[in-house]
């Protein structure tokens, strides 16, 4: 059967504060534990109104302490804007406090833009990424491949490429790792980038076989029209990045579908294609469907609901949808 996990952003609801965004992911984290959910992703953001996924490995440590079986971790850490030595530290510390609970998704974007990828990394010039990746499995390892050390000792934290193009996709692929392709807000390539990966996959010492987590979002209600009325929040949001203006999570809208522009339309659905918005056999029906034209081992659930009781019982539905 494929797994179910959790991505979040950590949104910052319309009329709320980052407290209640902490709260609220603990008590989500708490509840997808006793749904069966395989894992929760944190994705690292900066400077982007609303999103207060910055500090990503305290708000891994958050969700790891709040939660018992469910692995936690970067869904992704962008590489690009870290020493893979700090990164190793970081990890290695949440494994030892939590083992065999953590992981470990690198990007290669920045996850930020403009003047905040200066703020970020300073004059440090562009490294490459697949140096990077080397250099984190070494310090991970505690192989002496690297002049210095990490924490000592074997942190055994499981390492995944994400991405949303086919060179990310090669990359996954020749390094023998697991692949997460962010489908639910870059879907174009996501077919064609599976099946180069699995095709020319190279088995590692860490996987034998292809592995492959496919980004959806899920918006799941009692009935399609409070479904709907959820979704507005998700949409809305992503309508106003590509407008240029984003924000803190609206609150849900009746009606916000009916007043959009056919080009607005346009726009949501070419990036919002890997979407469903119904109730549980609406839901159920769709990932069935997704599964078996994928083939994703695991579907990682984006959900942007402004009550967090609605988003808890939208990822229950969306678990129970599969029994």
């Amino acid at each position: 059967m494929t797994k179910l996990s959790v991505l979040d952003l950590m949104m910052i609801g319309e009329g709320k504060g980052f407290a209640d965004t902490l709260a609220d992911a603990r008590m989500l984290a708490r509840h997808v534990e006793q749904h069966g959910y395989r894992r929760y992703w944190i994705a690292e953001h900066h400077d982007l109104p609303g999103i207060a996924s910055s500090a990503t490995t305290l708000l891994i440590e958050h969700l790891a302490a709040a939660t018992t079986r469910l692995r936690v971790g970067a869904g992704g850490i962008m590489l690009p804007n870290h020493s893979p030595l700090i990164v190793a530290e970081q990890f290695a510390t949440l494994d030892t406090l939590h083992p065999g609970r953590i992981d470990l998704g690198v990007g290669r974007a920045a996850g930020a833009a403009g003047p905040s990828i200066q703020a970020l990394r300073g004059d440090a010039s562009e490294r490459d990424f697949e140096q990077d990746i080397g250099m984190l499995v070494d310090y991970l390892q505690d192989n002496g491949q690297q002049p210095v050390r990490g924490i000592p000792g074997v942190h055994d934290v499981p390492l995944w490429i994400l991405g949303s193009s086919m060179q990310s996709a090669d990359l996954a692929a020749r390094l023998g790792l697991p692949y997460a392709f962010a489908s639910h807000f870059a879907p174009r390539f996501l077919m064609s980038a599976v099946a180069h990966y699995r095709h020319h996959f190279q088995p590692s010492a860490n996987l034998k076989r292809p592995y492959v987590i496919a980004g959806v979002n899920v918006i799941a209600a009692d009935s399609p029209a409070e479904a709907n009325f959820h979704a507005s929040s998700h949409f809305h949001w992503v309508n106003s990045l590509y407008q240029g203006r984003p924000g803190p999570l609206p609150r849900p809208q009746e009606g916000y579908f009916q007043g959009l522009s056919y080009g607005e339309r346009q726009v949501l659905d070419q990036a919002m294609a890997c979407s469903v918005v119904g109730d549980q056999r609406q839901v159920g029906d769709w990932l069935q469907r997704f599964i078996a034209q994928t083939q994703a081992d695991e579907l990682i659930i984006d959900a942007r609901i402004h009550d967090p009781v609605a988003r808890c019982h939208s990822y229950q539905l969306a678990a129970e949808s599969l029994l």
